[in-house]
């Protein structure tokens, strides 16, 4: 089978408490449930969970969402380390996307969701982002700020596309829902059109504007 693995990767830190988490939440049996009832779209893909706060961890392992029940929640505390969220995320693809060729599935290069509402706490996280940014299985990274999250910092995070909240014209929990929709949006139109495609000249498709959020650009100098 052709797969298309996405990750997502969520900030649990202790500024996500209350409706930051509780927004998440309740988005994600809304996201299960678009995938999981759609057999050409959850044969094709397959979706992970990662919170990172003070650590990071995986909360729902790489699995076909219509083989699941329900997702699991998220919940904060802690600090924002991004650099473990990169370290995990990169091992976690590497023994991921291993595991699928060796199942003889054909793996295209995983997606990755990354969302924070601050900015990180530790040291040399940009070190770890560089290592994920280049190693075999590197993923496409799609990133989210919302809240206090620093533009500068969301955009050297993203390599593929960045957005960051307009928190004059939209409220943190209302962004959070449109992150959640998008993340849905990208995987059910990706699986469609690799269907469309029949694996040939496929091509991600992730939106180009997200209500609430200003595209940022990559381009660097």
């Amino acid at each position: 089978m052709q797969i298309l693995p996405f990750y997502m990767v969520c900030d649990e830190s202790g500024s996500m408490a209350g409706e930051g988490v509780d927004n998440i939440n309740s988005a994600l049996p809304e996201l299960h449930q678009e995938i999981s009832t759609n057999p050409s779209v959850a044969d094709k893909t397959r979706f992970a969970l990662i919170g990172f706060s003070t650590q990071a961890s995986v909360l729902q392992p790489l699995a076909d969402l219509s083989e699941l029940t329900q997702l699991p929640s998220l919940s904060a505390g802690g600090v924002t380390s991004f650099g473990d969220a990169f370290r995990l995320l990169k091992k976690t693809i590497e023994k991921d996307v291993t595991d699928l060729k060796a199942e003889g599935h054909d793996v295209y290069r995983p997606v990755v969701f990354f969302l924070s509402d601050g900015i990180p706490t530790d040291e040399g996280w940009q070190t770890d982002l560089e290592e994920l940014n280049s190693f075999r299985y590197a993923p496409k990274i799609i990133a989210f700020g919302v809240s206090d999250a620093d533009t500068a910092t969301i955009t050297e995070v993203a390599n593929f596309k960045a957005f960051i909240q307009q928190e004059r014209t939209v409220s943190p929990a209302m962004a959070l829902r449109e992150f959640a929709s998008s993340l849905t949006r990208s995987i059910v139109n990706s699986a469609t059109n690799m269907s469309a495609q029949g694996g040939e000249g496929f091509q991600l498709q992730v939106d180009e504007h997200v209500p609430g959020f200003t595209s940022l650009s990559l381009d660097k100098l």
